[in-house]
C-alpha cells in the first residue's frame, strides 16, 4: 500500500515569512523619501549657489575690468532668410546669436553635494533671460540693422548657461532688417553682396575683442536656406577694424554673395516683350492699303511695352543709372516703334513717290499730245479751242496740274492745225476719278465761233478721248512694297542678333 506524505508549514516559518514581508515595504517608503530628500537639498545647494555668486555682483563692470581685453566669441545659426528689397535696399532674416566669453565672478565649485546620481553632477546651469538682466552681458549691435524685435512666444527666447569655471554662453532668437546696398547696373542678371555686420556699441578695443567661433564654423544653417528669388552661392566671415572718432571698434562681418534667379523674369518680362516685338512683324505681312489694321497693330504693341517697362520700374528704386533690363526693354520699344515708322515709310512711298511718278508719265504723256498738236497747226492760228489734263489728288485738297490748250483753229480748213495756248475765263469741265483718289479732268476753253467744221469737231473730240485714256491707263499696284519685303528680313534678324549680344555680354560677366 502507497503512502502519501504532506508537508505542513510550522507556525515558526509563517512568522518568518510575515516579517520579511513587512521589512520590504518599510523599505519602500523610507529609500523615496530619502532620495526627495537629497534632491531638495540638491536644489536648495544650486540656488545658494546662483545668489552667492550675484552676492556683490557689479553688473557695471565688464569682466576682467582693469587688465586685458575681454574676448567674445561669436557664432551665428541662420533660421531663414525672409525677404530681399530692391526698392528699400535690405534685406530680412531670422537667426540666433551666440556669445561667449568668461567672467570669473561667475565660477562656482560643484562636489559631491551637488551629485545627482548616475554619473551627473552640477557643471552646468542653464538658465532663462531673466538671468542676463542681473550680470554683465556685452552691449553687440548690428551695424547695418534697419528693425529689428526679439521674438517672445511662448517665452522670450534668450537663454544663458553658465559653466563651472565661469565661461557663459548668451544666446537670443530675433528677426533682423539689414541694410542692403545693392548694385542694380545688371538687373536682373545680377550678383549681390549682403552683409550682417556685429559690433559693440560702447567697447573699443582696449576692452572687447570680438572674434568669429571656430571661424568660418561660426556660421551654420546657410545650406538650409532657400529664397524664392536668390540663391546663396556662396558666405565668408571677416573681421575688421573700424575706426571713428570715439576709438577703433572691432567689427565682424557675414557676406552673404547671392545670385538672382533668371526664371521669374523669363516669364514676367523678357519673353512677354519678345513676343510683342515678333507680333509688330505681322504688320509686315499685312497689305500696305490695309491702313487701319496696321496703324491699330503698331499703336497697340508700343502701348503694351510701355506698360511692360512701367511694371518694371514700379519694383525698383528711382536710380538715375540705366540697368540691364532698362536697355532690354528700351531695344524692344525701339522695334516696335520702328516697325510703326516701316509703314509710315511705306505709305508715304505708296502715296507720295510713286505719285510723283505717275505724275510725271501723265505730263510726259500730255508733252507728247502737245507736239502731235502743234504738228498739227503749223500755221499758229488763233481761233481754237483748248484742252486741259489736270492731276487732283481726291481727300487732301490738293491739285497738282500740268495742263495744256489744245487750240483748233477754225480758218486752218485743210491742216486742221493746234497750238498751246494761255488759259480763257471761259471753261468746264468733263472728269473721270482714277483708281487711288487720282482725278486726271479734261477742261475744254472755246474760244471758236459758233459754227465749226465737222472735221475739227471730229478731230477735238479724238484728243478728248486721249486725254481720258491717260486716267484710264494709270497702273495699281498690287504687290507688296518693296520696303515691306526688306523688313521682313532686316527687322528679324537685327533682333536676333541684339539677343546675342545681350544676353553674351551678361551672362558671361
Amino acid at each position: 500500500m502507497r503512502r502519501t506524505h504532506y508537508l505542513v508549514p510550522s507556525r515558526n516559518m509563517g512568522a518568518a515569512l510575515l516579517c520579511c514581508y513587512m521589512c520590504l515595504s518599510v523599505l519602500q517608503v523610507i529609500l523615496p523619501i530619502g532620495r526627495c530628500q537629497q534632491t531638495t537639498d540638491h536644489f536648495t545647494n544650486v540656488s545658494d549657489t546662483i545668489d552667492s555668486l550675484l552676492k556683490g555682483y557689479d553688473i557695471r563692470l565688464r569682466p576682467s575690468f582693469g587688465g586685458a581685453p575681454l574676448k567674445i566669441g561669436i557664432e551665428i545659426i541662420l533660421a531663414s532668410f525672409d525677404s530681399i528689397s530692391e526698392v528699400d535696399m535690405d534685406y530680412t532674416i531670422t537667426m540666433y546669436l551666440n556669445q561667449y566669453w568668461q567672467d570669473e565672478r561667475l565660477q562656482f565649485i560643484y562636489n559631491d553635494s551637488l551629485d545627482l546620481g548616475e554619473n551627473r553632477s552640477v557643471d552646468t546651469m542653464t538658465l532663462t533671460g531673466a538671468f542676463a538682466e542681473k550680470i554683465w552681458v556685452p552691449d553687440t549691435f548690428l551695424a547695418n540693422d534697419k528693425n529689428s524685435f526679439l521674438h517672445d512666444i511662448t517665452e522670450k527666447n534668450k537663454m544663458v548657461r553658465l559653466y563651472g569655471n565661469g565661461s557663459l554662453v548668451y544666446g537670443m532668437r530675433f528677426t533682423t532688417t539689414l541694410a542692403c546696398m545693392m548694385d542694380l547696373h545688371n538687373y536682373p542678371l545680377d550678383h549681390q553682396a549682403c552683409t550682417v555686420e556685429i559690433e559693440s556699441y560702447g567697447y573699443t578695443m582696449d576692452d572687447i575683442v570680438l572674434y568669429w567661433l571656430n571661424n568660418r564654423n561660426a556660421v551654420s544653417g546657410v545650406e538650409d536656406v532657400s529664397l524664392p528669388q536668390f540663391s546663396i552661392t556662396n558666405y565668408q566671415t571677416i573681421d575688421k577694424v573700424e575706426g571713428l572718432l570715439t576709438g577703433n571698434y572691432q567689427r565682424l562681418s557675414l557676406i552673404f554673395q547671392l545670385q538672382r534667379n533668371i526664371g521669374y523674369f523669363i516669364f514676367q518680362t523678357y519673353l512677354p516683350s519678345i513676343l510683342i516685338v515678333m507680333l509688330s512683324w505681322v504688320s509686315f505681312w499685312i497689305n500696305h492699303e490695309a491702313t487701319s489694321a496696321r496703324v491699330a497693330l503698331g499703336i497697340t504693341t508700343v502701348l503694351t511695352m510701355t506698360t511692360i517697362s512701367n511694371g518694371v520700374r514700379s519694383s525698383l528704386p528711382r536710380i538715375s543709372y540705366v540697368k540691364a533690363i532698362d536697355i532690354y526693354l528700351v531695344m524692344c520699344f525701339v522695334f516696335v516703334f520702328a516697325a510703326l515708322l516701316e509703314y509710315a515709310a511705306v505709305n508715304y512711298t505708296y502715296w507720295g513717290a510713286r505719285a510723283k511718278r505717275k505724275a510725271k508719265r501723265l505730263r510726259e504723256r500730255a508733252t507728247s499730245v502737245r507736239k502731235r498738236v502743234e504738228e498739227c497747226d503749223p500755221m499758229n492760228n488763233t481761233n481754237m479751242e483748248s484742252v486741259e489734263l489736270k492731276e487732283v489728288h481726291m481727300g487732301s485738297g490738293i491739285t497738282n496740274s500740268q495742263s495744256f490748250n489744245l487750240e483748233l483753229d477754225d480758218g486752218a480748213a485743210d491742216t486742221a492745225g493746234f497750238r498751246v495756248a494761255p488759259s480763257v475765263p471761259r471753261s468746264f469741265t468733263h472728269s473721270h476719278t482714277a483708281p487711288h483718289g487720282f482725278m486726271p479732268s479734261t477742261v475744254v476753253r472755246r474760244r471758236s465761233s459758233a459754227h465749226v467744221p465737222p472735221r475739227r469737231r471730229r478731230l477735238l473730240s479724238h484728243f478728248r478721248q486721249k486725254a481720258k485714256s491717260i486716267k484710264v491707263k494709270i497702273p495699281r499696284v498690287q504687290d507688296v512694297n518693296t520696303i515691306d519685303k526688306y523688313a521682313r528680313l532686316v527687322f528679324p534678324l537685327l533682333f536676333v542678333i541684339f539677343n546675342t549680344s545681350y544676353w553674351s555680354v551678361y551672362l558671361l560677366t
